[in-house]
């Protein structure tokens, strides 16, 4: 079985190009004691994948040059040498981008195709919708009656949390770019109103939108848009730092919020979080959001990119807007 591999050439400076990746090919690794062989059938591609081609400090090693691009995946356990798992199986895992990978049984999460398609737990039932039911029910500890407003609503995680902010009875306000992504938010997804950053004053906007300021605020973007924001934040709000989809590819020194004293004034408090840390309760946030999901109040899209091959093209879409919901590459 040949393995087809991105393996990470050099560090991005700004956005990456093609030429950070190596591609290559060899055969499919064995699997040793307790490990599994599985063929990756999809790939997940996260704004994160950015911050992991740093060789900096962060929350996670750094992939290192000459490593496999690391990755979320779904795929079909092929070979087992584990009683954890059979040949047929279908499992999550960090696979990386290539066709097949080994892992220890252990580090690997069983997924029901017949509940929900595979694509489905590398976004909603994944990463990206834990991402948004820890963000907002723990760091956030959004309540019912409360104003929520969400930055980058539209995309993978965004569009998650506002719909588990519905779910919670809150206020749900979307910051998105253009009108059709507006439109999906609020028509589709049932947010309650859309601020288009890319249309007029977002300082007004939010405030039209939130008259009465906002409760919790889940920020997917900082810049421009979290600056905005602390201006609106009511008396005991809660800001979760999930990312800042605006600077990962910056090569100018990031500046922090000038309107950072909002959170002395207003009491006020911004928590950064990594998803990781609740992957012991993963479990608990499936138990509810999969009955969500099967009943139709939790919807999920994923735009699907057929093509190992087409990764890095694919990849910067992440970081173009071009792109509604979760990005998926089809292997």
């Amino acid at each position: 079985m040949e393995n087809r591999q991105y393996l990470l050439a050099k560090r991005p400076v700004g956005q990456p190009q093609r030429s950070d990746f190596e591609y290559r090919t060899g055969p499919a690794p064995d699997p040793g004691p307790d490990e599994v062989l599985v063929r990756n059938r999809y790939i997940s591609l996260d704004p994160a994948m950015r911050g992991w081609m740093n060789d900096a400090r962060s929350y996670i090693r750094p992939v290192q040059i000459g490593e496999v691009m690391r990755a979320g995946t779904a795929g079909e356990v092929i070979a087992s040498n584990s009683p954890l798992f059979a040949p047929g199986d279908f499992v999550y895992g960090s696979g990386g981008v290539q066709d097949y990978y080994t892992a220890q049984a252990r580090h690997l999460q069983r997924i029901d195709p017949q509940l929900a398609p595979l694509p489905v737990y590398l976004g909603t039932l994944g990463m990206p919708g834990m991402t948004a039911y820890f963000g907002l029910t723990e760091v956030g500890q959004a309540k019912a009656g409360e104003t929520v407003v969400i930055s980058a609503a539209s995309g993978a995680v965004g569009s998650v949390a506002g719909q588990i902010a519905k779910q919670l009875g809150c206020r749900t306000i979307g910051i998105t770019g253009g009108e059709a992504k507006c439109r999906y938010i609020t028509e589709t997804l049932g947010f309650d109103a859309a601020v288009d950053y890319q249309a007029g004053s977002l300082r007004d906007q939010l405030k039209a939108a939130c008259p009465d300021g906002i409760d919790v605020y889940f920020d997917n973007t900082g810049g421009e848009i979290l600056d905005t924001v602390l201006t609106r934040l009511r008396m005991k709000a809660r800001i979760a730092v999930c990312g800042a989809i605006t600077q990962y590819n910056s090569t100018e020194k990031t500046a922090g919020p000038s309107n950072y004293l909002s959170l002395l004034v207003n009491r006020a408090r911004m928590e950064g979080f990594v998803v990781f840390d609740y992957a012991p309760r993963y479990p608990e946030a499936l138990a509810r959001m999969i009955p969500w999901y099967q009943e139709g109040k939790l919807l999920s899209r994923e735009e699907i990119v057929p093509g190992l091959e087409t990764f890095p093209e694919t990849l910067l879409r992440l970081f173009t807007g071009d792109k509604t919901g979760k990005l998926v590459l089809a292997v």
